[in-house]
């Protein structure tokens, strides 16, 4: 293992979905010696949901070389994973990195997963609360949306595009506001954080265009072959996008076109979201260095490397 002679704790890729976050994540990991990439996304933590979520396992292996990744595939499909439990996992996999001598790279567009990491935010388990819940379920999605934005520091998940996650990230929020605690301690990680740039139009294109793939590939018999196993239609709409749309076409609440033309929406409606989460951690203090994902990869590679240790 080499002697690690970086200026950053570690290397943080970000980015909206389709940016190709996990490509550049995997040639940086394949430049710098013991290199391990850490999965900061909130749904590839799920078994058997792979097409759906952008889990690419073959994008880990490349020229005859594994790139040993972490928080993937460590929750069965049907449970519910909080940012909590990611934070838990996240500083064990990082502190094993850590003491072996190798360097993390922590992947990801969940943004609230991302900045719970780089600002340390220090977060407790969030019992359920029936009384906040009745109520809310009175509520419609943008109504719940608003609600959120009304808070000035959030400890959620940003993928609230159901109402399920939605009264569950206002429940998060009401406890931290009204329950005295004792928070645990996360360390301080001095991360260079990198973030991939598209422009709009490109993004889109990238995004209509791999839905279509991943339609061609078999992600309607991924989520049929997760109903089959006894996974019910209400769990999987509780992870949105692709799982939420196509569980509703699978039980004949949506045609096909109809589900192929709402998740497009939905998609590109998401990935701006995630602009939107990223550049508001920038004015909470996280600096970001964008560069273009267009660029190829080498050029990409040597420019952060720079980064890295000039």
């Amino acid at each position: 293992m080499p002697v690690r002679k970086e200026k950053y704790d570690m290397l943080s890729v970000v980015g909206p979905t389709a940016c190709g976050k996990t490509s550049l994540a995997v040639s940086l990991a394949l430049a710098i010696d013991g290199t391990e990439i850490i999965s900061a996304d909130s749904r590839q933590v799920y078994r058997g949901m792979d097409i759906g979520t952008g889990k690419d396992l073959a994008e880990y292996a490349r020229d005859g070389r594994v790139v040993p990744s972490h928080l993937l595939d460590i929750v069965d499909a049907g449970e519910k994973y909080n940012l909590f439990e990611f934070q838990r996992d996240f500083l064990a996999a990082y502190d094993n990195i850590k003491q072996r001598g190798a360097y993390p790279v922590m992947c990801g567009g969940s943004g609230m997963y991302v900045e719970s990491v780089l600002k340390g935010y220090r977060l407790l388990p969030v019992p359920e609360n029936t009384t906040l819940r009745q109520e809310l379920e009175q509520k419609s999605l943008e109504e719940l949306t608003e609600m959120l934005s009304r808070y000035k520091k959030l400890h959620n998940n940003t993928d609230t595009d159901t109402k399920k996650r939605a009264i569950r990230a206002i429940e998060i929020e009401e406890f931290y506001l009204n329950t005295p605690v004792q928070e645990r301690s996360f360390p301080q990680i001095n991360s260079l954080t990198i973030g991939l740039s598209v422009e709009r139009d490109v993004r889109r294109d990238r995004i209509s265009r791999r839905l279509r793939e991943r339609l061609e590939n078999g992600m309607v018999d991924e989520v049929k072959g997760l109903l089959d196993s006894g996974i019910s239609a209400e769990q999987l709409i509780y992870y949105g996008l692709e799982y939420k749309f196509l569980t509703l076409y699978l039980t004949g609440a949506l045609s096909y076109d109809d589900m192929v033309k709402g998740l497009e929406i939905a998609i590109h409606q998401f990935a701006k979201r995630q602009m939107t989460w990223f550049r508001g951690m920038e004015k909470r203090g996280v600096e970001i260095h964008w560069v273009d994902a267009s660029l190829p990869h080498d050029e990409l590679v040597e420019h952060i490397k720079r980064l890295l240790y000039d």
